[in-house]
């Protein structure tokens, strides 16, 4: 595929069918062409590893953006996992409309929201203990319906630390032997809401407790697939995650510990991650789907605040069909 067709497939309005990027045109590291970018439309991208992460330079998010733009920003996203954006501006309602923009959106039954905003939580380290985020998670897998992905703007940082971790989920199958494939095609696991969101921590007066207890109800364990298949590019990831998966099911206690213990191990390696270090007006999106993220809590005592809108998503769907009965 030439650059010129790129260009004119992604000014077109409308959606167009997934596609990975040509590796010969993706620049930097391995790559001889001598460029540090290739062009998408009027955009520059710049991948940051083989296997997640990528720069969207030359798009202002603050919209609206036309239905190409839209479209070109989805299958940039199903190449890359999560695009980062730099030097953005956007007001809450902005950065509410352009998730919409891809979905609709989900409310968080546990952390505070934007003032008039309810799509918009706030992960203000001065409000709310997010010891939860310091570990690796998918977001809301405690759903029968986990979200398709989130867009996460920097509100105010510290002055050093406070990066965020991502890992590709489909980087960490792929790395896998067949037998271990094979064998993990067949399982599902139990995914808990109070494995993050202890009552110890969100309980703490009475009326915390009613709260987290009325939660808790509408969020009994849920079961998912263990491999999970990407509803729009149809590729395998791993579909359990330290913050939320308690167990296998159809195993031994023992033997599903062992075996989420690997897991876990594996999905945490280098090799499968990019490292995000901050700035004003930086802006996240990523596809919770095949990714996890682990936000970095070596800043205290310095306050940090993120925003985040989150897109809601479908059933989990496995090489077996979905892991709920």
């Amino acid at each position: 595929m030439s650059l010129s067709t790129l260009h004119q497939t992604y000014q077109n309005a409308g959606p167009a069918p997934f596609s990975p990027l040509p590796d010969a045109l993706v620049v930097g590291g391995r790559h001889d062409s001598g460029a540090s970018c290739i062009a998408f439309g009027r955009w520059q991208v710049e991948r940051l590893s083989p296997g997640i992460g990528a720069v969207v330079h030359g798009v202002d998010l603050a919209g609206p953006l036309p239905a190409s733009a839209i479209a070109g920003l989805r299958d940039l996203l199903l190449s890359h996992q999560v695009l980062f954006f730099r030097g953005q501006s956007l007001t809450s309602r902005q950065h509410r409309d352009l998730g919409a923009a891809f979905g609709s959106l989900h409310i968080h039954p546990v952390y505070p929201t934007v003032a008039g905003v309810p799509e918009a939580i706030v992960l203000d380290t001065d409000r709310t203990d997010l010891k939860d985020n310091a570990l690796w998670h998918t977001d809301v897998t405690f759903s029968e319906t986990p979200s398709l992905g989130a867009i996460l703007v920097a509100r105010h940082l510290p002055e050093t630390g406070g990066d965020t971790l991502w890992a590709s989920t489909t980087a960490a199958y792929d790395a896998l032997s067949p037998v271990m494939k094979v064998h993990l095609d067949g399982l599902t696991a139990l995914h808990d809401f109070t494995r993050s969101f202890p009552l110890s921590r969100f309980g703490r007066s009475p009326e915390e407790r009613d709260r987290w207890m009325a939660v808790r109800n509408r969020h009994p364990p849920v079961e998912h697939p263990v491999i999970r298949i990407h509803p729009e590019t149809g590729r395998k990831a791993i579909f359990v995650n330290e913050g939320f998966t308690s167990e296998i099911c159809d195993l031994e206690p023992e033997e599903g510990a062992a075996l989420l213990a690997f897991l876990f191990r594996h999905l945490a390696k280098p090799e499968f991650q990019i490292r995000w270090s901050w700035r004003d007006g930086d802006v996240a999106f990523w596809d919770n789907r095949v990714t996890q993220h682990y936000a970095v809590d070596d800043y205290r005592p310095h306050r940090r605040i993120m925003h985040r809108v989150t897109i809601l998503g479908d059933r989990p769907v496995g090489p077996r069909g979905t892991g709920i009965s």
